[in-house]
């Protein structure tokens, strides 16, 4: 910015540079004449497209306007150096390289990518705005998604800081409680049987996603987890089809892995039951035993996210129009035929909350679900499911 000097009346060249705490201010000697402003906005263009190069003196002597044929004097003080060696960008990479020697690769993958991704879209990354960093993160994500990053950015700093990279956490007077959960009925909630049954028909008759009705099938006519399912191969299938051993997962980016509690378990199902019909009906007639039972369908193997447009639909945003793709589920929702939607991991819920109804106990649904019987017995009893007409389980 150009502007003049109140007491003398020269012009001045005030501006901000990024990594720098300070405003710069350069004196340019000349009078606010029209050809003397017009010298001062080169000078102004020069400095910006030094910035710009990366090759910016902080000491200002390069620009100076000075008498022609005079040497320019040693300087007699330079700009401040700027506090934080490091952006937030640069630490959180750091941060990342260092935790790939703490924790599993699946975290880095799933949770640090995660936060990689919402950090490079920050409208800052200087350490110098926290407070511009979080009022953006509140305007352009959820309470929680804010409070959750804003904790792994002072995480991050306070490693730093520890590491003798910055000399303080900027993010620490920034850190607020966490936010309230949902109560346990709005994430435990269970589909009805009729409901059920209802989702299962419309993947069959869809006409881009009734490849999947298989899987949809198998997830609510087991309760296992969908990442258990996905990691599932024929050679986890007794010959009848009458066991099945679930001992491995994939996550969201397809990376095999035990299960989420690395127990093992084997779910029965008896002679002539709709999941020993649905296995038998989609078992090549001589199968590889190390082949995956459910893919996509180009073959390739399946996660969470891949499911998610089947399921719940999309949303795509294409020079500032929306777009919106409606799932299965959320489908039937619109037309009035379900009333709420519920993620996926519902298909978990309702079995387990649908064989305790039917007089299972508690410790053989856990065991069947690879679940503790304390947590069944917190999470998969509706009383608003139990009141509901109960069809053929």
């Amino acid at each position: 910015m150009i502007s003049r000097e109140p007491r003398t009346g020269k012009l001045l060249i005030r501006f901000r540079v990024k990594g720098f705490p300070k405003q710069f201010c350069l004196s340019t000697g000349l009078d606010d004449t029209k050809r003397n402003r017009g010298l001062v906005r080169s000078r102004r263009d020069a400095i910006m497209t030094d910035i710009a190069l990366e090759r910016f003196d902080p000491t200002l002597e390069s620009y100076r306007f000075r008498p022609a044929g005079k040497v320019p004097a040693v300087a007699v003080s330079a700009a401040p150096e700027p506090k934080y060696k490091y952006n937030l960008l640069e630490l959180w990479n750091k941060f990342t390289d260092y935790q790939e020697t703490q924790i599993e690769q699946t975290t880095i993958l799933n949770r640090y990518a995660a936060v990689l991704s919402y950090t490079k879209r920050l409208p800052t990354h200087s350490l110098h705005n926290p407070a511009e960093i979080r009022n953006w993160l509140l305007d352009t994500t959820t309470r929680k998604m804010s409070w959750l990053l804003l904790n792994h950015y002072s995480q991050c700093c306070e490693w730093a800081v520890n590491s003798q990279l910055i000399p303080d956490n900027p993010f620490e007077p920034l850190k607020t409680r966490e936010p309230k959960k949902k109560s346990i009925g709005e994430d435990r909630r269970a589909f009805t049987l009729n409901q059920r049954d209802l989702i299962i028909k419309a993947f069959e008759n869809h006409s881009e996603y009734s490849y999947y009705s298989s899987l949809i099938k198998f997830l609510f006519w087991t309760g296992c987890r969908p990442g258990e399912a996905f990691a599932l191969t024929w050679g986890d299938i007794s010959t009848d089809c009458c066991k099945i051993s679930i001992n491995k997962s994939r996550n969201l980016y397809r990376i095999l892995k035990s299960t989420k509690n690395g127990v093992k378990r084997v779910f029965p199902t008896i002679p002539g039951s709709r999941l020993q019909k649905l296995l038998l009906d989609i078992r090549p007639p001589q199968p590889d035993l190390n082949a995956l039972i459910f893919t996509d369908d180009k073959g390739n193997p399946l996660s969470t996210g891949m499911l998610q447009k089947p399921w719940k639909g999309q949303i795509y945003k294409v020079q500032g129009r929306e777009y919106r793709y409606l799932g299965v589920v959320t489908e039937l929702v619109e037309k009035g035929h379900l009333p709420f939607y519920l993620k996926l991991y519902a298909t978990r819920h309702t079995f387990a909350t649908w064989a305790i109804t039917q007089g299972v106990s508690p410790d053989k649904v856990a065991k069947w679900i690879g679940d503790r019987v304390e947590t069944v017995l917190k999470y998969y009893c509706h009383p608003q499911v139990v009141e509901a007409d109960c069809p053929d389980f």
